[in-house]
């Protein structure tokens, strides 16, 4: 048993050092971020995972870190180290292919962060714990976990659609749906367990992601998110844009090279071509 708790220790050095490095690289932190037009555009699905392990500052990588910590402990042990890997990433990439979904006309929407994987572990934890209680830093108190995850959902689906904030509420749905879901797959018997608290959490948010689906115009609020965000045209659009202005950028960086040499380019210009001729 004593390799219980060593993924969970990997996963969080692994987000530190990818993190780290983000933070210390722009053009890192540009290669490996969720970009709604290089995922679909470009193809660059990649992005989908390690977005996933990149965060906008310290304060960002400590608190996801310190709830993948504080709730990874019990879960891996009740899950086995294989299944908890599988809950970890089908919530990330959950979470991600939901904010493609909702922003899939906003070319230019881009995010970072373990927060989608990190509420999927949440969640499973509420799934398969029936007597988990949540308690908040400074406050004297806890309150029932399904009241937690209930709450949490609604605050999501407000977030979703009234975009008042930066928070990426479309990865927190979607991750901590996912990883309830996957949590009660690998342990069925957790439904027959803590039924009232699943599906008080699972009715809203299925609920909310059909909605997403069939009803779109839903999410268009008259807010200043919406009034000043661009990239709001289709894909074939942005494809054909896409394409221009990249065999543009592509014949600059070639006639510099036949005039001048390949040691002109900037690191800039070096990453720019190395990254169209991969995607060639």
């Amino acid at each position: 048993m004593a390799y219980i708790g060593l993924i969970n220790l990997a996963l969080i050095v692994v987000n530190i050092v990818m993190s780290y490095k983000g933070l210390k690289d722009h053009s890192f932190f540009d290669r490996y971020s969720f970009q709604v037009d290089n995922i679909l555009v470009y193809k660059d699905y990649k992005r989908l995972v390690t977005s996933g392990f990149l965060h906008v500052s310290w304060i960002h990588l400590l608190f996801n870190m310190f709830a993948l910590y504080a709730f990874s402990t019990s879960l891996e042990l009740r899950m086995g180290p294989s299944s908890f890997l599988t809950l970890y990433f089908a919530s990330l990439v959950g979470g991600n292919l939901l904010s493609l979904l909702i922003h899939r006309n906003h070319g230019d929407y881009s995010a970072v962060g373990a927060s989608g994987a990190v509420c999927g572990i949440i969640f499973a934890s509420i799934a398969l714990f029936p007597g988990m209680r949540i308690g908040f830093f400074g406050l004297p108190f806890s309150i029932p976990a399904w009241i937690y995850g209930l709450l949490y959902v609604l605050y999501s689906i407000y977030g979703i659609r009234s975009k008042k904030d930066n928070i990426g509420h479309e990865a927190h749905l979607g991750g901590a749906l996912i990883g309830m879901l996957v949590a009660v797959c690998i342990v069925p018997e957790a439904i027959r367990e803590n039924y009232p608290t699943i599906l008080s959490i699972l009715f809203p948010g299925a609920l909310a992601v059909y909605l997403i689906i069939t009803r779109p115009q839903l999410l268009l609020v008259d807010n200043q998110y919406f009034k000043t965000h661009i990239g709001d045209y289709d894909i074939d659009d942005r494809y054909n844009l896409g394409r221009m202005d990249r065999q543009q950028e592509i014949d600059f960086l070639l006639e510099k090279i036949h005039k001048k040499g390949i040691k002109s380019l900037t690191k800039k210009e070096r990453d720019t071509l190395e990254k169209y001729s991969q995607s060639v």
